[in-house]
């Protein structure tokens, strides 16, 4: 998906709220150059700099404490500002949240860096908090700065990757440029095959806890409905348990995020679980990330990769900015 420019100047951006790295690194693929990050968890700093060579780079740290002339003069910045505050999974408190605030230190950051470019992403659940007007607050926000700004719902299994996670995306052009006609990326023609990404080797995933499991198929809600065996003959059934409910997915896992667990799926006739380097994979990290992250403690992974952005999309979304700012001489 990536589009190239022999000899055209690289574009250049901050990762801001960076996670693990997955904003940063669907850019890097076009070609896109990091030059500093911010993250305040210590544990996700130590994985970023395990996947990226950093030594080069400014680390922010927290960015509402950053003074402005620490922030690197770069084209654009990238932000998956925080999610909880509008979060079906969360409270909802929106700007009443502390972590909703943080949306004002992005725009003050836009205006003071003047930067051309932004890429923001948030959960699908901020498209009607508070009856869309949270929505329609942070677009006012951006505009005011000075920003075109698009957005639309984006479903990361439409990009390649088998997984079932929906997210709202924001694209900002600055206004005295000449362009500002954005168009978000068409879905990928092919689906991704779920088993290419279920590759863990480890036979400590193996499941055999069928006791366990058999508490979920026979309580109130499931009893009677399911067969063990039948499960089991089916490669690549996804059996996800949350408090005593007992789903299944077929090609596709449901949207990995902080704090799931209870993931497994059906191979060569065994249950096995959901490692946290094949949950790398799932949002688009690739082999060599999940290599790099050999020995990490699964649950971490599992945190970590819930809370980051799907690379495939946000490489999706940059090709197609660098297209259009290509297409209107400005690289």
């Amino acid at each position: 998906m990536s589009f190239f420019l022999k000899n055209s100047k690289m574009i250049t951006f901050v990762d801001l709220c960076s996670g693990i790295g997955g904003g940063r690194l669907g850019l890097e693929k076009n070609g896109f150059k990091c030059l500093g990050f911010s993250e305040i968890l210590q544990t996700s700093i130590q994985t970023y700099k395990t996947f990226y060579d950093t030594s080069n780079e400014e680390e922010l740290g927290d960015l509402t404490k950053l003074s402005m002339d620490k922030i690197p003069d770069v084209d654009m910045l990238i932000a998956g500002f925080p999610c909880q505050a509008f979060s079906i999974q969360g409270l909802r408190k929106g700007f009443e949240d502390e972590r909703g605030q943080i949306i004002f230190y992005i725009q003050k950051i836009l205006k003071e860096k003047n930067m051309k470019y932004f890429i923001l992403e948030n959960v699908k659940g901020l498209t009607n908090h508070n009856e869309g007007e949270t929505l329609t607050s942070i677009v006012q926000l951006l505009d005011k700065v000075g920003y075109n700004v698009f957005y639309q719902v984006l479903k990361s299994n439409d990009y390649g990757l088998p997984q079932k996670r929906e997210r709202i995306y924001f694209v900002g052009i600055r206004k005295d440029l000449s362009y500002s006609n954005y168009e978000f990326p068409k879905p990928y023609e092919k689906k991704a095959e779920l088993k290419d990404f279920l590759i863990d080797t480890d036979r400590k995933y193996d499941y055999n806890n069928f006791e366990w499991l058999s508490k979920y198929m026979n309580n109130k809600y499931n009893v009677g409905k399911y067969d063990l065996n039948k499960i089991l003959a089916e490669d690549f059934l996804v059996v996800d348990t949350r408090q005593s409910d007992m789903r299944f997915f077929r090609g596709y896992i449901p949207t990995l995020r902080t704090g799931r667990s209870g993931i497994l799926y059906v191979r060569d006739g065994k249950l096995r679980k959901l490692s946290g380097r094949e949950s790398l994979l799932l949002q688009g990290f690739g082999k060599n990330i999940f290599d790099k992250a050999k020995g990490y403690r699964d649950s971490l992974l599992l945190q970590q990769t819930g809370n980051a952005m799907s690379v495939n999309v946000i490489e999706s979304i940059g090709s197609s900015l660098k297209e259009l700012i290509i297409k209107n001489g400005d690289l």
